[in-house]
Formats: structure tokens, sequence, C-alpha cells
């Protein structure tokens, strides 16, 4: 009996031992949160889900903003949310949506030959926001620009709010608080990051992109003797009158790095030795980012989440604990994400360099030579916000400027996923955290090589991200692109023009005083292009396709930033006709192809459409 109790205790024993063993691994070290190590630890879209599986809608707070750049909360217990505009200009959108008429900050009026803000390039103009920790107390807010006068280069600008003026920021009162902290040198109109945002620690963090072009021809990733393809991190309480503009933190890494000292050479290990660069800039806390335009800290954890915009293949994410000590090297020129710079190819061989991110989503075109993707790419990544509700927990929210596809990366409790949540017709560009825990993200009408300035474009709007069964009756919400592959019939009398997300009709009234020619009159009644064939039609449509499609789709219909025009891979198959075609254009699609909704008249579409039409198929 006594044996038999004993080995029942001992079998009772094994069994708390190793459930106590299992539950001490589950929440051990080995499964926090930590950096990919292996390119195939990287979270890519697939089959793997966040946790909750979360189901999310946009819902439309305020519209009416030209090219937004930025959101941003003063945390003051106000509920305000201030959106950046690329012309340069921050306006208030008050806790009950309302935006108020007149600019909280108007950088167009404050120097006496113009704007001080340069917007020559769509990538150019007022970048961000950011409110000082105590900003209720201090009135202290932060922004960075483009500066006109400096031929482009970043500057980071503190000013502060007059107490009997909350609201707005008068020409007067912009100028006497003004006081300049930083100037980047930019080489090029591009890559040149822009979000500024103070972390848990207290100190300013600054995306810096790696200065232009392409492929990094200055090498500024990599380089620690310049402030480009980094991120930043200054202490800006300093005293005004003793003219130090900002302190370095002496927990940055390389704060010490380039300090005069005597040259010592032996005693000292290679540890030491290693740490001494006596070039390297003291403000770098993270180094290898091509442009960091968004970043985020999880305001539950304080870890650091960074979209960084790819080249031609790649978008990726990359992470940092709270606890990081900086000094983190995620890899760019070396590395575009996890893979090789250049590529050449899917089985180009290159050694790990520096951190990997913890997430990725491919191009279209994964790497040269690929067959294109029909899901899960993008072309320009897109940081709105990290996410703490709606059963999401530290969940980072991105979009895509191209698709206007909404990504959302977590941690698992054993590994980082990357999982498509939504595909709306959006084209994303910037968010930010509310003070009400919410992700809110802007979005644009706007082009790339054919920009027709921050204030040329239709105005884009503010959407608060929430789960679906949030939605209330009667909210406006962002259009999501539906699983439609029927093609309206060309040969059977008058169509019915759908739009080419709901498939509902189509408003084909979006010019009202718009004169309508007798070739769109017969294309509305036969969907046959009168059009096809004609060569003074096809050369007048090719001048609008190089103005509209050609950024994207190249001058030969081959492009692969959205669908190559020429075979058979689209996005939606209902663009294979011409009906299809012209829903597309004239009610917009997804991503950069929403822009096109209004834009354009009916014969310009159907005179583009006769161009892309004699292209040479395959």
């Amino acid at each position: 009996m006594i044996r038999t109790y004993n080995v029942m205790y001992s079998s009772f024993a094994s069994v708390v031992l190793r459930a106590a063993l299992v539950a001490s691994l589950v929440y051990s070290p080995i499964y926090a949160q930590k950096a990919p190590e292996t390119r195939e630890q990287v979270a890519r879209p697939g089959a793997d889900r966040l946790p909750g599986n979360p189901k999310l809608a946009l819902v439309k707070v305020a519209e009416g903003f030209n090219d937004p750049t930025n959101v941003a909360s003063p945390k003051d217990g106000t509920g305000r949310l201030f959106v950046v505009e690329r012309v340069g200009r921050v306006k208030i959108v008050n806790k009950d949506g309302k935006v108020n008429p007149e600019p909280f900050l108007d950088l167009t009026k404050i120097n006496p030959l113009g704007s001080d803000v340069q917007t020559g390039f769509v990538e150019q103009g007022l970048y961000s926001l950011a409110f000082h920790p105590n900003f209720k107390q201090n009135g202290y807010f932060y922004v960075h620009y483009a500066s006109l006068p400096f031929n482009g280069d970043g500057v980071i600008v503190r000013f502060q709010v007059d107490p009997a003026s909350p609201n707005v920021m008068t020409s007067e009162r912009t100028n006497k608080t003004a006081k300049v902290l930083l100037r980047i040198e930019q080489p090029y109109y591009n890559h040149n990051g822009g979000q500024i945002e103070f972390g848990p620690d207290g100190y300013l963090y600054i995306g810096s992109g790696d200065g232009g072009w392409e492929g990094d021809p200055y090498e500024s990733g990599q380089d620690l003797t310049v402030l480009l393809g980094k991120m930043l991190r200054i202490d800006v309480n300093t005293e005004d009158n003793d003219r130090i503009p900002y302190k370095i933190p002496p927990t940055n890494p390389f704060a010490n790095a380039s300090s005069e000292r005597l040259m010592q050479l032996f005693g000292i290990s290679e540890v030491d030795f290693g740490k001494i660069k006596t070039r390297a800039r003291a403000e770098i806390w993270q180094y290898g980012l091509r442009n960091p335009y968004e970043f985020s800290f999880d305001p539950k954890s304080g870890d650091l989440f960074i979209a960084d915009v790819g080249q031609n293949h790649w978008e990726e994410i990359h992470w940092a604990p709270k606890s990081s000590k900086g000094g983190e090297n995620f890899g760019w020129n070396k590395l575009q994400g996890s893979w090789c710079h250049p590529m050449s190819g899917p089985n180009d061989k290159c050694p790990i360099f520096g951190t990997l991110p913890i997430a990725e989503y491919p191009h279209e075109v994964p790497y040269p030579g690929a067959a294109p993707l029909k899901t899960g790419h993008g072309c320009s990544i897109e940081g709105l916000g990290v996410a703490n509700y709606g059963g999401m927990n530290g969940v980072y929210l991105v979009g895509d400027w191209c698709t206007g596809r909404l990504f959302g990366t977590g941690w698992n409790g054993t590994k980082w996923v990357l999982q498509e949540l939504l595909h709306t017709n959006l084209q994303f560009t910037a968010g930010g955290n509310g003070e009400d825990g919410y992700v809110y993200a802007v979005n644009c009408n706007c082009f790339y090589t054919a920009d027709r300035g921050p204030m040329g474009n239709p105005p884009g709007a503010l959407w608060r991200i929430v789960p679906a069964s949030e939605v209330k009756p009667g909210q406006v919400t962002a259009l999501t692109v539906q699983e439609v592959t029927q093609m309206t019939s060309n040969t059977t009398g008058a169509p019915v023009f759908r739009h080419s997300l709901t498939n509902q009709p189509l408003k084909m009234d979006m010019y009202p005083n718009e004169t309508v020619t007798p070739q769109a009159i017969e294309f509305q009644k036969t969907g046959k292009n009168p059009y096809n064939g004609n060569k003074e039609a096809v050369a007048a449509g090719r001048q609008t396709y190089d103005q509209w499609c050609a950024a994207c789709h190249l001058a030969d219909g081959t492009g692969r930033i959205g669908s190559n025009l020429i075979d058979a891979q689209v996005t939606y198959p209902r663009v294979a006709n011409d009906v299809g075609m012209f829903e597309a254009i004239y009610g917009g699609a997804s991503g950069a192809m929403q822009s096109f909704g209004g834009r354009l008249t009916k014969d310009e579409i159907l005179r583009m459409m006769a161009f892309i039409d004699s292209i040479k198929k395959k």
C-alpha cells in the first residue's frame, strides 16, 4: 500500500514537475519576443493569423486634408488630433470630428519671400509633428520639414503655443518662438524619412532616410559619419539661453565613440578598441535604414516599430524592444529586408547582415524575373500605429500606398506574424495613435511622378481603425476590395457600369459640367470604344497615359508597380475588356488607383484606352 502510494506520488510529482517545466519554458525568455535570426523566421503574408484573427474597418472621422502626411496627438486631455499637410499646414480635428477652419500652424506664411516649406517633389514638404511629453505645461511642439530656403534640407524646429491661443499659431508667434534644433543635409529630393516622435524615455527620435536617388549611392545607411539612413535620438531639454540646441543622451550607443582620448596601444581589449569610432555621429541610435518615413512606439510596451520603405522588391518592418541599448544595424544597403541587395534572383547568396526585420511583404514582382503575384503584395509601406484593442496586443498596423492593403504584424507567442487585414481603396500615407487608444490613418489622392503639387490633388481624409463590430449605422467606412471577378459584357447591348470594388452601379456624372461627346454616349450604349484604331485618338490617349499611368505601368505597358497592361496578369479580371477598364479608371479602384475617380473625363479615358488597346499584347 505504502509502496503503491509512493509510486503514485512519484508519478504525480513527475507530472507536476513536467507541467511546471513546460510552463516555465512557455514564459521563459526563449519564447519572448526577439528579432529573427534567419530569413525563414521573418514574417510574410500567408496562412498565419494574428491571435484572435482581428476583423477591422476604417471609419471616416474627417476629410478635406491636402496630401496629409502625419497624425499626432498632444495627449493633453482634449482628445484633439493634429493632421499634418504636406504643403506646410497643420489642422486640428476636435474630439467630435469637426475640423477647425483656421490651421493650427501655417508655415506657408512665415517667410516674407513665400513659404518656408519645400514642396517641389511629392516626397518633400512638412513631414511630421511631435508634442513634448510636458506639452500641457510648457506648450512646446516640434516639426520636421523640407526647408525651401535651405534647398530641401530637413530642419527640426521647436515652437511654443500661446496659452491665450491654443488652437492657432499666428505668424508672429511662429517666428518669435522658433528654435531650430537640427538641420539634416539632403543630397537628393527623395528618401527624406520625416517622422519625429518622443519615446517613452522622453527623448526625441528622428527617422532619417538615406538621402535619396536609389540604391543608396552615398552608402549612407552604413556610414556612421552622416545622419542619413538612421534613427536619431536627441535630448531637447536644454536651457534656451545657453545656445545649445540639443544634448546627446549619454546612453546613445555612439555618444562617446568619437571623443578625443590619449592613444593606448596595449592593455586594451578588442571590445574596447571596437567602441572607438572617431567620426561617428553621437546622435545615431540605430542605422542601416533606407527610408523610415513612419515609426511608432507601442503605448503599452514601449517597443519601437519602424516601417522602412523598400526599393524594388520588398517592404520591411523593424522592431526593437524598449530595453534596447540602441546600435542595431538594420542592414541597408547590404540587404533589402532579409534579401540580398542588389537582388538578381531568389537564390542570391549573401551573409545575414545586422538585425533582420520582423516582417516583410513583397512587391508584385518579388525578385527580377519572378512571375507577378496576385495577392499579398504592395510597393510602399506607411506606418500607422500600434493597436492594443479589439483583441490585438502590440499589433503594428501598416498600410500600403500603392495597393491600399492594411497589414498587421505582431507576436503570436512563438513567432512574428504578418497578416493582411483589409484590402481597401485608400492610398495610405501615414497615421498615429490617438489619446483614445485607437490607431488613426490618413490617405491622399496623390501621384508620384505626375505630382501636381500639395494643393493640386483631391483632398484626403482621416480614418479611425476600429473592430468591425464597432461600426455604427450611418458611419462612412473605407471601401474594401470584394471578390468580384465578373466582367460586364461588351456585346449584349447597353452595359450596366459598376464600381470595380463594390460591384454597385457606378455614378456616371462625376463631372457635372462635363461636355459629353457623341463617342462617350456611344460607348455607354454599346460598351464598345469608338476610338479604337483611330490614330488621332490613340496619339491623344498616349499623352494622357504618359501623364497619368506611365509612372507605374511604364511607357510600353510592362510596368509592375500596378499590373502589367499587355498580358493576362491583372488585379481585376474585369479590366480585360473595355467596360471593365473604364470602370476601374472612372470610378477608381484600390490604393493608388482610387485617385483616378473623378479625375479624367469620359472622353479622355476612352482615348487613353484606345492607346492601351493599341499596345502589342502578349
